[in-house]
């Protein structure tokens, strides 16, 4: 255990945030994500939810000042209804850490593969639909 480090980080996590450098990006992924085939690091973060890892998360390293949206999400697949109410969740959680305007949206196929292309995807439990975020790493200054 260490001080300051939300309980929520597991060992690996921690690992993988301190290994990540400006403009690299994290995957944080639903349950139904097809993390483990498409990650080039995974990690796992089982039982728990997005909200609250997103929230962790934040605490330690900022979001991408340099880039338009260092926040995407994937968009909703064309004729399905869904109306992602964690979207919502997330915008708060982020507005507490960060100047944060609006998030990318993704289409799901370009989204798997900017996944494949990202430093690390952790694998959550989580059982909302379009819960899938991908979060730009920013400068982290003194």
């Amino acid at each position: 255990m260490l001080k300051g480090i939300p309980s929520i980080i597991s060992p690996d996590l921690i690992k993988i945030l301190m290994e990540m450098g400006h403009g690299d990006e994290i995957v944080l992924a639903d349950g139904n994500f097809p993390a483990a085939s498409v990650a080039q690091r995974l990690a796992r973060s089982d039982g728990n939810q997005v909200p609250e890892l997103l929230e962790a998360i934040l605490k330690l390293f900022p979001l991408d000042s340099f880039i338009a949206q260092p926040v995407a999400l994937m968009a909703v697949v064309p004729g399905d209804s869904t109306k992602p109410t964690i979207w919502q969740k997330y915008r708060e959680i982020i507005q507490l850490h960060e100047n944060f305007l609006d998030f990318e949206y993704v289409e799901r196929f370009a989204f798997y593969e900017r996944a494949r292309q990202a430093y690390a995807v952790v694998a959550t439990s989580e059982a909302a639909s379009y819960a899938n975020i991908i979060l730009t790493k920013g400068l982290v200054r003194d």
